[in-house]
């Protein structure tokens, strides 16, 4: 069977070593949640990913959900308790908004949290996880009378909430929906169409669900400039809050699919169900957006949580699992064969995987940190700078993040050989559930052209301007310090080939907008090993510091993967740049019909 332990040492370290966590405490939010609160606060998650989450990950997987006759859904055996326990216990209000229930406690910290609890139980995660998505549309679009009936009991955990864009003929390009909505007299609107790949669709966690449904107002214009954006309730809600009659929206089957089985993924069937608009008419997909961010960096954390979880089982299978020699002599002399650990390409394989989880830890940690100063500073100029920093990184975390937390998993599952091919061993199922998070919110292809056709040239290009400078600087403050040139040296060097790919793309992305296409994909992986190597390097300096105190084994261990990712991970920049700058001439010269 799988277990799992969250990983708090390292996240203690990185909040207060490299981050400096407490320079935070200014901010709203920061006072209530100090130091000595946020430590209390992710023991007690630990506890809860470990006794309560992970021990039904693998039965949820096997047991999945169920729609009945009456077209509800059960949702496999111990989700219902683990839910009550999870908003009890005030996990979902975790960072909501206080005029409606929340602690308001930093994003930070519930980023931290949910990492937990996606590497103990992906597919539970993502009841809450949508529903925090959809709090944060509602709250930042809605009317005051939607915020006061959804938001108190959504940021409760009362009530779930869910988001639908796909239908059977369009995912990536919503313009081409169908959904209609059809204006009433009382205000609201009748919704009519389908929606399909609904997560968390229907379940029998809540008394009730807040569907955001996009939909095209009758007569609004064609394509993306005439969706709008409504909530529609599974019950309606009466004038006292309690539940009312059920609303026309119905599960019309559920998806039968690779992974994330505990998770109800549901066709939706709109039949005049009542709904009301959330912001503007036609201005739908701004809005939506709110939550695709949200969503997306939640999903980037997933990528990581399942690399992570993957990597617990990898290697300690590797301590335990007996089976030939070392090359350079038996290490266990009176057993019958060595551990694999003792092997170099083992080792290999889990080092991989640990440099890249301890990097993408630090990855979103900055980068929550810097969504809190964007939401809760006074500094207009800060705030400016923090939002900067989360247009521009959202689409690498998620796209590079995922990508790797799947080859992760599949590098775990190899660890074990023929057992990991095994249902009852849990390895697969880390494979199945890693899969989705590349697809979902945005295809990572999709998160490349969003990256360079998008951001690297917003207002000028003053996001990459402020990251290329803050790096280097860094590096030129470091750089003459003997005991982080292993790690300042190869950082330069990559930093170097992102720069270059830039510049390629500005002087040869408008002549032929195809070459843009063709060295997205490159780009976003070369710009995530630079973000990640400057993670690398802030960590080893904070790591050296602490290496003669009475963790020095520990800060020993993180410099050796921190010196594994510089040698064997960041020289992939310069096949990155390669890819890059060899253009779209190839790519498409092929006639489709030769595919």
């Amino acid at each position: 069977m799988p277990t799992y332990k969250a990983p708090t040492d390292h996240v203690n370290f990185l909040l207060d070593h490299v981050f400096d966590y407490r320079s935070y405490e200014s901010l709203p939010g920061f006072q209530e949640a100090t130091h000595d609160v946020v430590v209390h606060i992710l023991d007690e998650a630990a506890r809860i990913a470990e006794e309560v989450l992970q021990p039904i990950n693998l039965s949820g997987d096997q047991q999945g959900c169920t729609r009945n006759a009456d077209a509800s859904v059960t949702t496999p055996k111990g989700f219902r308790e683990a839910y009550r326990q999870y908003s009890e216990g005030g996990w979902l209000s975790l960072a909501g908004n206080p005029e409606y229930g929340g602690q308001g406690l930093p994003y930070t910290l519930a980023a931290i949290v949910n990492e937990f609890f996606a590497s103990a139980n992906h597919a539970f995660t993502m009841y809450p996880g949508l529903t925090n998505g959809a709090v944060a549309a509602i709250d930042a679009h809605a009317s005051p009378e939607i915020k006061q009936t959804y938001l108190p009991k959504m940021i409760s955990g009362e009530w779930t909430g869910t988001m639908n864009l796909t239908e059977p003929h369009c995912g990536t390009d919503l313009g081409m929906l169908k959904t209609k909505a059809v204006p009433q007299a009382d205000g609201s609107y009748l919704i009519t169409g389908e929606k399909i790949f609904i997560s968390a669709g229907e379940h029998d966690l809540t008394d009730n669900i807040i569907h955001l449904v996009l939909a095209r107002i009758e007569g609004a214009p064609a394509g993306t400039k005439g969706i709008s954006l409504f909530v529609a309730p599974k019950f309606l809600v009466n004038a006292d809050g309690s539940v009312g009659a059920r609303n026309g929206v119905t599960c019309g089957a559920l998806e039968h699919k690779m992974g994330i089985h505990g998770n109800a993924t549901a066709v939706l069937n709109y039949d005049d169900a009542k709904g009301w608009l959330v912001g503007q008419e036609n201005k739908g997909l701004a809005a939506m957006f709110v939550m695709m961010n949200e969503a997306r960096l939640g999903v980037a954390i997933q990528g990581l949580a399942q690399s992570e979880v993957a990597c617990q089982n990898a290697a300690n299978y590797a301590r335990e699992r007996l089976q030939g020699r070392s090359l350079t002599g038996p290490k266990e002399p009176g057993k019958p064969a060595d551990p694999i650990i003792v092997h170099p390409d083992v080792r290999r394989e889990l080092l991989k995987i640990r440099a890249f989880n301890e990097a993408s830890r630090a990855l979103y940690i900055w980068t929550a940190l810097k969504a809190d100063v964007a939401h809760r500073s006074g500094d207009a100029d800060a705030r400016q700078k923090a939002d900067d920093h989360l247009g521009l990184m959202t689409p690498v975390m998620k796209g590079v993040m995922t990508d790797q937390g799947f080859d992760n998993a599949v590098r775990a599952q190899q660890i074990w050989g023929g057992h990991g091919y095994i249902v009852t061993n849990g390895m697969e199922q880390f494979v199945r559930d890693a899969r989705i998070a590349q697809i979902y919110e945005g295809a990572n292809g999709i998160q490349a052209l969003d990256l360079v056709g998008r951001k690297l040239g917003a207002n000028g290009g003053r996001a990459i301007t402020a990251f290329f400078g803050e790096v280097s600087g860094w590096i030129r403050t470091n750089e003459a310090d003997e005991a982080l040139k292993p790690y300042v040296a190869p950082l330069k060097t990559g930093l170097g080939h992102l720069q270059q790919a830039t510049m390629w793309f500005m002087q040869n992305a408008m002549k032929n907008p195809d070459n843009a296409g063709a060295g997205s994909y490159d780009y976003m992986q070369l710009f995530g090993l630079v973000a990640m190597g400057y993670m690398w390097g802030r960590m080893a300096k904070a790591a050296l510091a602490l290496s003669n105190g009475d963790r020095a084994a520990e800060m020993q261990a993180r410099l050796l993967t921190g010196k594994f990712y510089m040698e064997r991970m960041m020289p992939e920049t310069v096949a990155h740049l390669a890819r890059i700058t060899a253009g779209a001439d190839t790519i498409m010269a092929m006639p489709a019909e030769m595919f």
